[in-house]
């Protein structure tokens, strides 16, 4: 027991001993690094100490360098400022010198001007002299003369003056009558010219319209479904459009003829709708019948205002725009009638502006001219298409120049307004076009052949030429069997046969042609 006691005694004395010996230590090794620290914080605050030093030392040198060049951009400045002010300062010195000069000059011209304004009114003082020694003069003259004449002044001048009057009555007269006379002789050049640069300067295509519609389809079995089981397809539409269809041999193609356009064209859009749809029935097709005249008025009107747009017309009635659009398919004579009006106002609106005119007013009348041609009911049709024509466009309110050019184009009523003959003869220019109607191209065709026809009945003529619409007869002669007077005489015989044989409008030029050649061959 009291060994034990002795151990644990010793142990705790060796431990204490061994707590007491590292603490010693430890203080020596801290004395030591706060030695080391102290010593490496002296050699830092030195080394920053001359790193201060040395960038301070730059900032200085910077700052003397900058000051410098500021310095002497300050002195350029300056300098530039005072070249400135120096040479503003010799402008300055300029001006005033030349002001001085001119002010010395502005004082030598008003010297001048006083003096000739002195001579001046030293003039005038003269002149109102001999001014009233001349009045007086002529006082004397007139009484004088009013003793010799027994005649006061004032009676004379009358006198005077009624021999004058009579003298430019007289003149005015024979000027008046100079120039009627010199307007007869050109009224007609001059009209047949504006007719012709009005002609000249619109050309459009003609297009006859027929009264059949060709429908093109894919195949014969098209053509089955189309006719249906013992025709009730085709009865069907037959009823619903009021147009005939010819199903024949042709192959792929259905041939519909109405003699109304709008119909045949309904026919043919619901022909169209249904093949393409493919069920073909007798319901159905009444349901695309109506469905497709209801589109052909919607088109109609579209017509309509494209047409008026493009001819550059505003402000008319949409009735009347409806009424336009529904020219589209209607012919009159075969030629479209659209396609005629849109031409007749066009010819209206150049003649128009070659006369002076209005041509946007020219060009309404034009187009409007024809629209009587559309009767709404069957009543409308035993009206004149002029004077319906007019009657609508008085009930929308046109103006009375066009109602009457509308009215008055076919002589119907009498003529008020300028514009009446120029849509008369527009609207003749436009029928009379080569290919425009049909009577009147087969007329055309038969006219020139008869022409030539009269040349090659003359002897010695080789070949003979309508040309210019048969306005022009050109003949060739063989020049061994025609001589010069003999194609001076065969040019008279021709245009008096020509006048003797034949009717046409206007005048039909003869012009004879005699030509020799003599050909030799070098061999």
């Amino acid at each position: 027991m009291d060994n034990t006691i002795l151990i644990i005694a010793g142990i705790a004395i060796g431990a204490l001993i061994g707590f007491i010996i590292a603490k010693m230590l430890e203080r020596s090794n801290a004395s030591k690094l706060i030695k080391s620290a102290k010593k490496s914080a002296a050699a830092i605050v030195k080394e920053a100490n001359a790193e201060g030093e040395s960038i301070k030392k730059d900032k200085i040198l910077q700052a003397k360098e900058k000051f410098l060049e500021l310095k002497a951009e300050h002195e350029k400045v300056i300098m530039s400022r005072d070249k400135k002010m120096s040479d503003a300062e010799k402008r300055i010195r300029d001006k005033e010198s030349q002001v001085s000069s001119e002010l010395s000059k502005t004082k030598k011209l008003n010297a001048q001007i006083e003096e000739k304004s002195i001579d001046f009114d030293h003039r005038i003082e003269v002149l109102e002299k001999k001014q009233s020694e001349l009045d007086k003069l002529h006082k004397s003259q007139v009484e004088q003369l009013e003793v010799i004449s027994s005649l006061s002044a004032d009676e004379a001048k009358q006198q005077l003056i009624e021999s004058l009057k009579g003298e430019a009555k007289s003149d005015a007269m024979a000027y008046i009558q100079d120039k009627m006379e010199e307007a007869k002789l050109t009224a007609q050049q001059e009209a047949k010219k504006i007719i012709i640069n009005t002609i000249q300067r619109i050309g459009t295509e003609e297009a006859v319209d027929n009264c059949v519609s060709v429908f093109n389809i894919e195949s014969d079995d098209v053509k089955g479904r189309i006719i249906g089981r013992e025709g009730r397809n085709i009865r069907a539409i037959e009823a619903a459009t009021g147009v005939e269809i010819i199903v024949d041999d042709t192959p792929e193609a259905i041939i519909l003829s109405c003699f109304d356009s709008v119909r045949r064209e309904v026919a043919r859009l619901s022909l169209h709708k249904l093949v393409t749809d493919g069920r073909i029935h007798p319901a159905r097709i009444e349901e695309v019948v109506k469905k497709t005249q209801k589109q052909i008025e919607q088109e109609i009107i579209e017509v309509g205002k494209r047409t008026v747009i493009d001819l550059g017309i505003h402000g008319l009635h949409p009735e009347l725009i409806k009424m336009v659009g529904r020219m589209k398919y209607r012919s009159s004579y075969g030629q479209n009638l659209l396609q005629h009006s849109r031409e007749v106002a066009k010819l209206c609106g150049v003649m128009a502006a070659e006369l002076g005119l209005n041509p946007k007013l020219a060009k309404r009348a034009g187009l409007l001219h024809d629209i009587g041609k559309v009767p709404d009911a069957e009543a409308d049709m035993e009206t004149p298409h002029a004077i319906l024509g007019m009657q609508w466009a008085e009930k929308f309110g046109e103006k009375p120049d066009v109602c009457n050019a509308i009215g008055a184009h076919h002589d119907e009523i009498e003529m008020k307004s300028l514009l009446s003959p120029i849509i008369q003869v527009c609207d003749a220019i436009s029928g009379a076009r080569p290919g425009a109607r049909r009577q009147v191209l087969d007329s055309y065709i038969q006219r020139l052949k008869d022409l030539e026809e009269i040349a090659f009945g003359f002897n010695g003529v080789k070949k003979a030429y309508a040309i210019q619409a048969g306005r022009e007869l050109r003949v060739i002669v063989e020049s061994e069997k025609v001589s010069d007077q003999n194609a001076a005489d065969l040019s008279f015989n021709i245009s008096q046969k020509i006048q003797t044989d034949m009717t046409y409008p206007g005048q039909v030029k003869v012009t004879v042609i005699r030509e020799t050649r003599a050909i030799n061959i070098a061999k």
